[in-house]
């Protein structure tokens, strides 16, 4: 572990404040402490060397399942009015409901 204190009570004390939440003396010393120990955890994962490594985005292999993008010719607005059982002009006339 470190022995430069990178987190002290006060910073904990504010990120309380800002979760809106009170802390007792021990929860404060408490998350002092694993704040410690999260940063400390970072700082060792940011010393891998990790230029030959591509960037993911997904830790599992998955492809694309959507569909190819292709134009295709519309219905006839007539043809999908028909079975309408009320329209207006070119929609369909739905009860109004509130």
């Amino acid at each position: 572990m470190q022995k430069q204190k990178i987190i002290t009570g006060k910073d904990v004390e504010y990120l309380g404040n800002l979760a809106r939440i009170s802390l007792t003396e021990d929860e404060k010393t408490q998350f002092e402490k694993e704040l410690e120990k999260i940063i400390y955890y970072v700082s060792q994962l940011s010393r891998v060397a990790t230029d030959k490594v591509s960037p993911t985005w997904h830790v599992l292999p998955v492809t694309n399942v959507f569909r190819d993008d292709e134009v295709k010719k519309n219905t006839d607005r007539e043809e999908i009015l028909s079975n309408a059982p009320e329209r207006d002009d070119r929609f369909f006339r739905v009860p109004k409901i509130i």
